[in-house]
């Protein structure tokens, strides 16, 4: 828990002393969502690379 809480720190000192609280939101819900997709694929649930442009080549064309 106090591995986070330093991490929580850390992030709002390096953000600009003008900071909003909708600001430090923003980035904490940015670091949450890039922690999970991590998690995801260090346990093999993400969408390999192939499949990905297969399904990108669908939104690109027209």
């Amino acid at each position: 828990m106090a591995e986070i809480k330093q991490q929580v720190i850390q992030i709002i000192q390096s953000l600009p002393d003008d900071v909003t609280l909708d600001d430090i939101m923003a980035e904490l819900y940015f670091k949450l969502q890039v922690d999970a997709g991590l998690k995801e694929l260090d346990e093999g649930e993400g969408i390999p690379h192939k499949e990905v442009e297969k399904r990108m080549s669908k939104w690109l064309t027209k």
